[in-house]
């Protein structure tokens, strides 16, 4: 089993940046890759972003490249979202993921997630 624990959404204007992390805790970290899914009222949930287990590969969403970077850091067993120049559009839940499909882009493809944490972004 593994625990995943997100933290640091809240409420932003455009333009502006958040920092999400997702603390992991139980089986190993570094097994699994990570991502990022995000979901707005009435829509389905929705790749974000991916890292493999090392963190040598990324992945990201059209809608977010350019903008919103995924990292790892192993020794912390913590995921990081860095979301820069946001948009109302951005407004969601954001989930982290954990699975075993190096660079997978929907949901079913991870087998453990954490509880969310809300992003407003306010025009």
């Amino acid at each position: 089993q593994v625990q995943l624990v997100e933290s640091g959404g809240g409420l932003v204007q455009a333009g502006g940046s958040l920092r999400l992390s997702c603390a992991a805790s139980g089986r190993t970290f570094s097994s699994y890759a990570m991502g990022w899914f995000r979901q707005a009222p009435g829509k389905e949930r929705e790749f974000v972003a991916a890292i493999s287990w090392s963190g040598g590969s990324t992945y990201y969403a059209d809608s977010v490249k350019g903008r919103f970077t995924i990292s790892r850091d192993n020794a912390k067993n913590t995921v990081y979202l860095q979301m820069n120049s946001l948009k109302p559009e951005d407004t969601a839940v954001y989930y982290c993921a954990a699975g075993v499909t190096l660079g997978g882009y929907r949901p079913y493809e991870y087998d453990y997630w954490g509880q969310g944490t809300q992003v407003t972004v306010s025009s």
